[in-house]
């Protein structure tokens, strides 16, 4: 078994990369704490959900500098992946997740394809103001069928964040982008956003099912919440076009990883 203490340094570089993307990490932090540390997988999405708690926050700070969170979207997609997170933590104490998780990583990998392709909505978002930022988020809310799609696809976002320890981005970012047309550097942003209620609700069962190593979190999120602040940093330094592309090569690498795990 790996040296514990590396954990902060893995926390850091799988940090930077989630941040970067809005992914959360624990599509990164699960498996290494399963094969590397022997965890059984249930404690490892314990873990990973405590960890993302910290990348979230830490992210999300910086986002909110960078005036890049849409705070009212969030808000609302968060009402939708919270129920999911906790229901899928609590489906971890009452089935195998095998067959979600093949099924899963093989959407994931039909998802990064079609991401990478180009053929997506994904739009530029440049830079962008306080005041406009702060419009479309108001815009996009009163519009009630976009953001009813998107709250009702955002739950089943929350349910594989409980049920996989996945923190929820490889779906809120492209429900975002795809079905509610907000540019990818703001979906990103307001995914961290919300992984910070979806993976608080996920904890909350986790915990008491006792799935939970807080020693191995905490060291993790020692160097994750200094990693989430290098990957929101490079964020704004990454064109629409290339971040989107980062996206898809870490979804496909995600759904491989899940395919692997579970086949």
């Amino acid at each position: 078994m790996w040296d514990m203490w590396l954990l902060p340094m893995f926390g850091f570089l799988i940090a930077i990369v989630a941040s970067l993307t809005g992914i959360g990490g624990g599509i990164f932090i699960v498996p290494m704490l399963t094969l590397l540390y022997e965890f059984d997988p249930a404690n490892a999405v314990g873990t990973s959900l405590t960890t993302i708690i910290f990348t979230a926050i830490a992210s999300a700070l910086n986002y909110a500098r960078q005036r890049r969170i849409f705070w009212r979207t969030g808000l609302i997609l968060a009402v939708a992946t919270a129920p999911g997170a906790y229901l899928g933590a609590w489906l971890t104490t009452q089935l195998q997740p095998r067959e979600l998780g093949l099924i899963f990583g093989f959407f994931l990998i039909f998802v990064a394809v079609y991401i990478i392709s180009g053929a997506s909505s994904f739009k530029r978002s440049g830079n962008q103001s306080q005041t406009s930022t702060q419009e479309f988020d108001l815009k996009l809310v009163k519009t009630r069928k976009t953001i009813v799609r998107g709250a009702g696809l955002s739950f089943f976002g929350g349910l594989a964040s409980g049920l996989l320890g996945i923190g929820g981005g490889l779906l809120v970012v492209p429900i975002m982008t795809f079905g509610m047309g907000v540019p990818i550097h703001l979906a990103t942003a307001t995914s961290m956003f919300t992984m910070i209620f979806t993976s608080l609700s996920g904890v909350a069962q986790h915990y008491q099912a006792n799935h939970i190593d807080f020693g191995s979190a905490l060291l993790l999120a020692l160097g994750a919440i200094f990693g989430a602040q290098v990957g929101a940093y490079t964020s704004k330094r990454i064109s629409g076009e290339n971040l989107r592309r980062v996206f898809g090569i870490v979804v496909i690498i995600s759904g491989i990883n899940m395919i692997i795990k579970y086949w």
